[in-house]
């Protein structure tokens, strides 16, 4: 272990000492840090997508600080420490790749997609060895937690495994489409009914499915889809303004004929 791996472990265990160390990291539990944690993820991936390589090594800093304090916490508790962590690990790795560890040899994208089904398919098994646990096997290492986007993505990975999915994005395609005639149908009966909410969900799954089969990572492509719309609206708040309007004082056919002008602008 690297000599700075060792300070940070070190530093993290005076945070939580006893009686000299800091007030706040002492009272943190498992639960109270999650917050934190899914934070430092989001901004670790907002720095990529920034292309932000000096941020990205802070960022990446502070999620390495959640792992060695969850582990600190686990080591106080007699449950395991970072190097049980990063012994697991290890072994997860060198099981999950027997191409590169064991066989040495090249795979197509769809016989590793196979391969690596199948490993998770082994240790879903080896961890669910109750009957009660194999009933829901299939889905429990998908974590609740998830952005619904990215949990859906898992769910139709997994049944794609089973064999129940589209051969290609049309089908997927095709099924945004009857997806919307419901939401349609179904809004036009009663737009704040559960029913609405219900067809409203099968049509961002649905949609995701579409994401997926062009190999698009829907949180992703939704963060993109967000980011452009707020680089938009700035541009429509200074094209109001070069008009001698404001957001505030424009109406809507002006907002949205500046709206129009931006994208042209924009391409």
């Amino acid at each position: 272990m690297s000599e700075q791996l060792n300070k940070l472990l070190s530093i993290m265990a005076t945070l939580r000492d006893p009686e000299t160390g800091c007030d706040w990291d002492k009272q943190q539990t498992f639960k109270s840090i999650v917050p934190h944690t899914l934070e430092e993820a989001y901004e670790v991936a907002d720095a990529i997508e920034k292309d932000d390589m000096t941020g990205l090594k802070s960022e990446l800093g502070d999620l390495l600080f959640q792992v060695v304090f969850y582990a600190q916490l686990a080591k106080e508790q007699g449950a395991f420490d970072f190097n049980d962590v990063v012994a697991e690990l290890n072994q997860k790795l060198v099981r999950r790749h027997p191409h590169v560890f064991e066989q040495q040899k090249k795979l197509t994208d769809e016989q590793l997609e196979a391969q690596w089904q199948a490993i998770k398919a082994q240790e879903r098994a080896q961890n669910n060895t109750s009957q009660a646990d194999q009933k829901g096997v299939l889905w429990n290492d998908i974590p609740n937690m998830l952005p619904a986007l990215s949990r859906a993505q898992k769910i139709q990975k997994r049944a794609a495994a089973l064999g129940f999915d589209w051969p290609d994005y049309h089908g997927a395609l095709d099924k945004v489409v009857e997806e919307v005639k419901e939401v349609s149908e179904a809004l036009a009966e009663d737009p704040n009914s559960a029913h609405s909410a219900e067809e409203l969900g099968d049509l961002l799954f649905a949609t995701v499915n579409v994401a997926r089969h062009a190999k698009h990572d829907p949180e992703q492509v939704l963060r993109l889809a967000c980011n452009k719309f707020v680089r938009r609206f700035a541009k429509v708040d200074d094209t109001l303004n070069q008009q001698g309007l404001s957001l505030e004082s424009a109406t809507l056919e002006q907002m949205d004929n500046a709206w129009e002008q931006v994208k042209k602008q924009q391409g």
